[in-house]
């Protein structure tokens, strides 16, 4: 029996030992990378839907220092965040018998630069886009539209996360 219990401690430690530090959040941040910044998104799609640009400014900063322990600078941070909206678009999906919108799609499109200033080898610069399907009879105002851009941001925003810190 004591050998038994010896065994399964010894595989649990080298299995605990093998993989090393492990991060809930599935990031890969170097231990000399203690502070991040992120730059104003500017609005440069054809359609500017006013606060935009400073929503997902937000809504990625709060990501950062939600799943991260890297602190907020203005300025010459470790790592960089900056970009652009490039599209914000409502498109109609599928159409009726009568040739009206059943269904509609807010399409947001974000062009990020990341740099990783310890390790340049890091950094990129790539689209992501995210989209929003909502009932062609409905108008994309008040709560709608709200409801529509947190879910849109939570993914571009954990997308980028992804791409740029969880390396996946």
């Amino acid at each position: 029996m004591k050998t038994i219990k010896i065994a399964l401690l010894l595989s649990i430690l080298t299995t605990v030992l093998a993989c090393g530090p492990y991060s809930f959040t599935g990031t890969s941040i170097a231990p000399d990378v203690k502070t991040f910044q992120v730059n104003y998104f500017q609005n440069n799609a054809i359609l500017v839907e006013p606060g935009l640009d400073l929503d997902f400014t937000n809504a990625l900063t709060d990501l950062l220092i939600n799943q991260t322990n890297l602190e907020l600078v203005k300025s010459s941070g470790d790592l960089v965040y900056e970009g652009e909206i490039t599209e914000y678009r409502i498109s109609p999906t599928t159409a009726t018998a009568d040739n009206t919108a059943a269904q509609n799609r807010l399409s947001v499109t974000v062009n990020v630069r990341f740099f990783n200033m310890k390790n340049e080898e890091d950094n990129l610069e790539q689209r992501f886009s995210f989209f929003y399907d909502y009932a062609g009879a409905a108008l994309l105002t008040g709560a709608q539209k709200d409801i529509a851009l947190a879910e849109i941001f939570e993914r571009l925003t954990q997308d980028i996360f992804n791409a740029t810190l969880a390396k996946w």
